[in-house]
């Protein structure tokens, strides 16, 4: 994998893959196509039959491929190609350049996730050579960072026609550990509307903000509702769902009844906790207040918009994708996360699933991001493994 050490040629294919996949800029403000084109180029010129699946607007992709013959029972290998934006990052290199340094290669990505599909990739010929039974898919996705948002589409259409996969592998960074459960994302934002008036007459307007602050208490309610709900051998640090208010504003003076005020709100469902069901206990106490605010002001309405909806990762107790991933690791031990992926979405749509992947969460996100060039190998030799088993 290093320069100065040459491995395997995959090592270094792997490496140089990471560095073209870092040196597109795919924060998920911004098109992912030319980084989909390129792979899409690349996987088409080994054999592999590819699908794109683009964003409603078209700026956007996912990419399907699948190598090997056309029968059910193959292996998806999933990532997303966004990452998460630098801005306000102190970086010490080029964030969009591979800096190697002490075993460690540095960039936007290079953990989160682009170094899992760089081995993929790398990966490809090799199961294009191979007599493979059982086939190999790609799954690469956008938007995952804002919400999960591109692959449900993917997902769909991989569902609904032959070949149908029986594991999917999602390679967020686990240090290449077997995790079978996550939380979940949900998260909403509401929009109060009321009516200005000075504040000594509130009788003549509805306080927008006031009335925000009452759903956000209803919000601090629920939190701990799920706090009180979490089993006692809950696996998840903390051990419960959490619901938080992140944003939130309104309101132009203090001696003036708010006109507007809105706020946001993420939930992270544990398996056991029911995110849409919040959402619906939320509607109905908007609907309370809204009608108080309206005994004074007709004109009052509030809002909710849903910003993300993503499934927690239920363990499935030795599914198809964690027999395998354990088979390819070794790693026998239980384990969950707390943080959120894509793999609830496939495993939704009937697909067993398991998080497996290079580089740790901790340098996820962070500024100087690198994954160690000893979990790229780790990976390499995981999908080694992974070719061997589909040939059999």
């Amino acid at each position: 994998m290093s320069r100065k050490t040459p491995k395997a040629p995959m090592a270094e294919d792997a490496r140089d893959w990471l560095e073209r996949l870092v040196g597109f800029d795919t924060t998920s403000r911004n098109s992912n196509l030319e980084l989909i084109e390129a792979v899409e180029a690349y996987l088409t010129g080994l054999g592999a039959r590819c699908e794109r699946i683009t964003s409603p607007d078209g700026a956007k992709a996912n990419l399907h491929a699948v190598l090997g013959p056309d029968v059910d029972g193959g292996v998806v290998l999933s990532g997303h190609t966004d990452v998460v934006p630098v801005d306000g990052q102190d970086w010490s290199s080029d964030p969009f350049k591979v800096t190697e340094r002490d075993g460690k290669l540095l960039g936007r990505g290079t953990c989160d996730m682009k170094g899992f599909i760089a081995c993929a990739l790398a990966a490809a010929p090799g199961f294009a050579k191979a007599k493979l039974k059982r086939p190999v898919h790609f799954a690469f996705s956008y938007d995952e960072e804002i919400g999960c948002l591109g692959a449900p589409d993917m997902i769909r259409v991989m569902a609904g026609k032959s070949p149908r996969p029986s594991a999917v592998i999602v390679g967020e960074p686990t240090l290449m550990q077997v995790v079978t459960g996550h939380k979940g994302l949900y998260s909403v934002r509401v929009e109060v509307h009321g009516k200005e008036a000075h504040s000594s007459l509130v009788k003549d307007g509805a306080c927008a903000l006031t009335q925000a602050g009452r759903l956000m208490n209803f919000i601090y309610e629920e939190s701990q509702r799920l706090k009180a709900a979490a089993p006692a051998d809950s696996p998840f640090d903390p051990p419960y769902g959490t619901l938080t208010v992140g944003r939130g504003g309104g309101g132009t003076a203090i001696n003036i009844l708010a006109r507007h005020a809105w706020f946001e709100a993420l939930m992270r469902p544990a398996p056991w906790d029911d995110g849409p069901g919040l959402g619906e206990r939320l509607k109905a106490r908007c609907a309370e207040v809204e009608a108080q605010m309206r005994e004074t002001a007709p004109e009052a309405r509030i809002t909710i918009e849903v910003l993300s909806n993503v499934p927690p990762l239920r363990p499935e107790e030795m599914g198809e994708a964690e027999t395998l991933a354990r088979a390819l690791t070794g790693d026998n031990s239980p384990r969950v996360v707390a943080y959120g992926t894509e793999g609830g979405q496939f495993q939704e749509a009937g697909f067993s699933t398991v998080i497996c992947g290079p580089g740790s969460i901790e340098q996820a996100h962070q500024p100087d991001e690198f994954v160690a060039l000893e979990q790229l190998e780790a990976c390499e030799a995981f999908l080694g493994k992974l070719r061997q088993r589909l040939g059999v």
